[in-house]
Order: structure tokens, then sequence, then C-alpha cells
């Protein structure tokens, strides 16, 4: 979708005639001179890449030797490594809502799994375009409507089978029905929260992955107007379906892949939470584990080859050291550890996402390739983009600007991050949590339950630590951090000085755009 106040950079209808006809690549106006000269002035332009559901250990550089993520990696070693990225409320939507305002879940008002607010006081996209650059966003998005551009000049989007309205077609599924008249889109037969995993049917062009790639690259292609440009390329896998294409599922068919982390207080949740392929909890083993993997594994690695094919396009114009490139994920994906699938859980595997940056020369004085432990978030996208943009970062953001953590160690940097999810799949999973990134701290708001892991020794939370004597006052230090951080939102959560169980849901906080919705319910 375009704004229609906005005047093109090029028409929908070239940037999606990307089939086997696409030789018609006559370039834009202008857009076989150099970039530079017409984009930079002193503001860099801005690269947002994105994926869905992708483990924050799925990369290289943090350290997988497994995963395949050359270009990944490449952005993190030109640049920098945030090895403490985390998704606050680590499923879709709740993650982009922080992500497009730059605050906390109580503050933009999604506690879980809710549609994002339509419109917010200040909104990433809208921001940049007020700062004087020309904005759009490709892949998916996942807002309602669906073509809503909070702010981007335009937005071409894959929505997956998403339809939120009965006249919604996504973009892709478009091109697609063009491109291939007859054939089913999902012909691989898995559906869209399954563990199974599959090599794609249907010829490798027609995947959304690549339909994702080539509109980004065909974008930069053509990119001639005079504005530095915010583009987000935001890729719907590797959330399952795992289905990337046979070369990828090949790649990892001997692979020494991970097995599977078992925590041994994850006993309950052994037993399969049904009895078809869209379960949230069951121990289906280690050869299942293994093939889910291998798919999820063989997604990230198509993904990460279509980042190669954009870094080029900005090499082949001249303005990759113009560019400003963050990647990051919505949340991660359990994939089997602990005997959990999908996400919404406060554990690693889904609340900790992987972060690289790579930055212009002259936009910061610091060194390339530094692992940054200081913990960030989806809420400090906006603030450093806005600063490395030497436009106002509004007051009231829960986010900071992450580029003084590039610059030094930042001293005053945040201690730790909050967590949270309101009941996502069954009323036993509803929790808050905190961490720095070496330790972390999670209260169950069903029963009260409480889990202290330390992230340093026991990366894969393995042991926990609340029950034993020998961490009471650590545990007492953590709980009394959250009851400070719960605090202000009322009796509902802090009750008497003590965390208040939560048996029912509270999906949207008073914050929330309107906040007349019913499922905020106010504290007695």
């Amino acid at each position: 979708m375009r704004d229609p106040s906005s005047s093109p950079t090029l028409s929908r209808r070239d940037l999606l005639k990307l089939g086997a006809g696409a030789a018609v690549m006559a370039r834009a106006s202008g857009a076989s001179r150099p970039m530079s000269a017409r984009t930079r002035g002193d503001r860099p332009n801005i690269l947002l890449l994105m994926t869905d559901q992708h483990r924050g250990d799925c990369l290289g550089i943090a350290g997988n030797p497994a995963i395949r993520t050359p270009n990944l990696d490449r952005i993190g070693r030109e640049g920098a490594h945030f090895a403490c990225a985390y998704s606050t409320t680590p499923t879709c939507t709740p993650a982009r809502s922080g992500l497009l305002t730059g605050l906390g879940p109580w503050r933009h008002g999604m506690l879980g799994y809710g549609r994002v607010g339509e419109r917010y006081p200040v909104e990433k996209p809208r921001a940049l375009r007020e700062a004087g650059y020309y904005t759009t966003g490709i892949g998916k998005m996942h807002w309602c409507p669906q073509r809503n551009l909070h702010g981007f000049h335009e937005t071409i989007l894959d929505e997956s089978s998403r339809e939120e309205s009965f006249d919604f077609r996504s973009d892709y599924r478009a091109w697609f029905m063009s491109e291939a008249p007859g054939l089913e889109y999902n012909a691989t037969g898995i559906g869209w929260n399954e563990y199974r995993s599959a090599a794609y049917v249907l010829p490798e062009r027609l995947h959304p992955t690549r339909w994702t790639g080539d509109v980004a690259v065909r974008f930069l292609e053509r990119y001639a107007r005079p504005e530095p440009f915010f583009l987000k390329v935001s890729f719907a896998r590797p959330h399952s379906p795992y289905d990337p294409p046979e070369r990828f599922m090949r790649m990892y068919e001997d692979c020494a892949l991970p097995a599977a982390a078992l925590g041994a207080w994850a006993g309950r949740y052994a037993e399969r939470s049904g009895a078809e392929y869209d379960i949230w909890h069951g121990d289906l083993g280690a050869e299942q584990i293994r093939r889910s993997r291998q798919g999820y594994y063989g997604s990230i690695s198509f993904i990460d080859e279509q980042i190669g094919r954009i870094l080029e396009s900005l090499e082949q114009r001249g303005v990759l050291d113009e560019t400003l490139i963050l990647f990051i994920s919505d949340h991660g994906d359990m994939t089997g550890d602990h005997h959990l699938w999908r996400k919404s859980y406060p554990y690693e595997a889904s609340a900790h996402v992987p972060m690289v940056m790579r930055w212009p020369t002259g936009l910061v004085a610091a060194e390339r390739g530094r692992v940054i432990r200081q913990p960030v978030e989806l809420r400090d996208v906006l603030p450093t983009f806005l600063d490395a943009a030497a436009a106002p970062v509004p007051d009231g953001l829960d986010g900071r600007s992450m580029l003084p953590l590039l610059r030094s160690d930042a001293p005053e940097w945040r201690e730790y991050i909050d967590l949270e999810h309101d009941v996502c799949y069954h009323q036993s999973n509803h929790w808050n949590g905190l961490t720095d990134g070496r330790n972390k701290y999670i209260f169950h708001a069903m029963d009260g339950a409480e889990q202290l892991f330390d992230l340093e020794t026991d990366p894969g939370e393995l042991t926990d630590l609340a029950g034993d004597p020998a961490h009471a006052d650590e545990l007492r230090r953590w709980r009394a951090r959250l009851v400070d951080h719960l605090a202000e939102r009322g009796d509902a959560f802090v009750r008497n000085g003590q965390l208040a169980l939560r048996p029912e849901r509270m999906l949207y906080s008073p914050n929330y755009p309107g906040n007349d919705t019913p499922h905020y319910r106010k504290p007695k």
C-alpha cells in the first residue's frame, strides 16, 4: 500500500513484477547514477532487516558451530553483536508493537498476543518520515488493519495466510497467483504453527523468502529519490512452516545439529498437548526434534542468502558504508527445548533474539567486531534510529539509543530488562520476569512459582536455582526488583508489597490505544 500523499519512487507493479519475465528491469530515472550523491547528506540510510521466530543462538557469530549464516555474521563482524538482546513479550504482535513504538509492554498496552493498536503517539516509520526519510516496509508487518501504514510511505506485504478483513490479499499472494495460476501457495502442506519440516515442493523462486529478497533487491536497485531511505525488510520465516528449498534441507542433512536442552524441571511438559502437529508442548523424541531443526536451520540459511543479495545491492550502488544496518527478530522458537514448541515463554530459546548492527564510517567512532553484553530490547530500535538520523528522540520512550553502547561500555545503561507474557495456550503459561543476560528470574502468575537461572554457567537453563538455599538471597533480590518494576500497575500485580497471583488474563493495559478494551481488568 502506498500513502497517496507521497511521491512514488517506483510503482507497485514494477516492484511486484518479479517472475520469469522480470528481465524488464529498466532502471528508475537516475538510478544508474551513484545513490550517495542524492541520498546521504550527513544522515545515513537506515536498513532494518528482520526475521520472524529466530532464536538468538542461531547465528554463527553467536557461537553456534552448526548454523550457516555468513552474511549475518558479516554484519556483526563488521559492526557489533548484541549478545544479550531480548524480546520482552515474545510473540509476534506485542513484540512488533514494542518495535514500532519504542515502549515497553505496559506503556504500549500489549501484555500478550493481541492486535497491534491502530495508532500510537510515536511510531517509528512516521518519526523517520518526519525526519526527512522515505519510508518503505517489505514483507510481514502483522498489523491490523493490515494496510495500516503507521507512517510508512508504502508497504509491500507478505502476511502469510493472515487475512484480517474480507477484502485483503497480500502482495505476495497476488504475485503468486499471477505467476503460478492454479497452484496452491502452501502446496508443501505444513501448517503455520506445526513442528514438522519438509522441503518446499514448488519452484524456489515462488517461495515467500525469495520473493521478499527479490522485492528488497529491486527496491535498492531502483531507488532514485533525493532523501535517505528507511527500509524495513521483514521475512516471514523461519517461523513455521519449516519449508526451505531442498538444497537447504540437504545442507543440514548430515550436520551435527544441537540436541534439545532439557531442564530437570521440564518434566511437566513431556506429555503431548494435542494429537495433531500443532502443539505447544510434548516430548516428540530426538529424531523429530532433529528433523524439525533441520528445516528450521535451512530456513535461516535461506534467509541469510537473501540478506547477502541485499548487502551486495548496497555495495553495487556504492552505499553500503552510508547505511546503518540492524538485524533483529521479533522472538525465538523453542524447537523442542524443555519439551516446548513455538514461543511465548520466558526461556532463552523463546525470549532471546539475534541482534547485529553495522554502522557507516563517521556515524560512530567505535571498534568493529565488538560483542556487547548489556541487555537490549526491541524498544531500543526506534530511539537508535532517531539518534542515527540526528532527529530528536521524544520524551517518554522506554527504549534508549544503542549508539552509546558502540562508543563505550555506557555505565549508565540499564541493569536488566523486563520480560512478560499474558496467558497463552494455557493459563499456566502466564508469567513475568527480569534478566540482565547473566541471570534470569521468572514469576509464574497463575500459582506464584518462581524460577532462577544462572545464564553464564547454565545457558540452556537446565538447573532451576529457585529452590536452592544457597541462592535464597539472590532470589529475594530479583523478586524485589520485579516488585519494584510492577508496582506502578497497582494491586492486580503487586499487593501489600508482594507479587500478586493473576489467574485471570489481562491482555491489554489501560495504556492500549483507546483503553476501553474489555480485556483490561481494573485492579480491585
